[in-house]
């Protein structure tokens, strides 16, 4: 299946819908105006594709892989003020250094081999991007995450071992299963362990994850056009 392409008015229209779209959800579900952030999942898009979004007005984006990101946003960063840089695919220990250098939130945090080189790399340099534990609701073997059954004692591990903040919480349902008994599951664990950022919801069941208290959705092909047909990160 071959990417459409989306025009830059496309873009901007696909955009001004999202965005509303979200602020009916909070109405619906009586959440707070503005209390849910769109983290628009710009992988696999070039910088020209990327720029009507920016050009309307959004700043936060998400970026599957570090090489990829590292391409093309210094770029768009020079051009475009204020942008937040999202890390939503799995992340290695040997990309670490290049991924704390240029994203201002992790969310996919996943095991302590990852946690041990973030931690001296923050340490290093001094930045400290926002984390996220990534949890692998599902148990799914062919996906990243913590397994929720051991995401408590991991959350306390890096907090307590590692001396690292985590902020937030983030999954990926399955995609042949309904979304909100993983949406719910992920709201327990954060009240659990006084994590009060949730992203969860994509272009297919961010309304459902507003519904159970996402303040992050990620937001790709409803935005940006259709990429070839499988759950991934937007």
């Amino acid at each position: 299946m071959s990417e459409q392409i989306t025009s830059a008015k496309d873009v901007a229209e696909n955009l001004a819908e999202v965005r509303a779209s979200i602020a009916r959800s909070e109405a619906d579900y009586g959440r707070k105006v503005g209390s849910v952030t769109l983290v628009a999942v710009s992988k696999t898009k070039s910088a020209e594709e990327i720029a009507p979004a920016l050009d309307s007005g959004q700043r936060i984006f998400g970026e599957n892989r570090v090489q990829e990101a590292g391409e093309k946003w210094p770029g768009l960063r020079a051009r475009f003020d204020g942008v937040e840089l999202h890390l939503i695919g799995p992340l290695q220990t040997n990309k670490v250094k290049e991924a704390v250098a240029l994203f201002d939130v992790i969310e996919t945090v996943d095991r302590e081999s990852l946690v041990v080189a973030l931690a001296k790399e923050i340490t290093k340099i001094g930045k400290h991007p926002r984390l996220f534990v990534q949890v692998n609701t599902g148990a799914e073997p062919q996906k990243a995450g913590i397994l929720s059954e051991e995401a408590d004692a991991f959350i306390r591990l890096c907090r307590e071992t590692h001396g690292l903040t985590i902020s937030g919480l983030m999954c990926i349902p399955p995609v042949e299963e309904p979304p909100s008994a993983h949406f719910a599951l992920l709201g327990k664990i954060a009240r659990r362990n006084g994590i009060d950022v949730l992203s969860m919801g994509m272009s297919a069941d961010y309304d459902e994850a507003i519904q159970l208290g996402a303040t992050h959705v990620r937001i790709g092909s409803a935005i940006f056009g259709a990429r070839p047909a499988h759950r991934a990160h937007g």
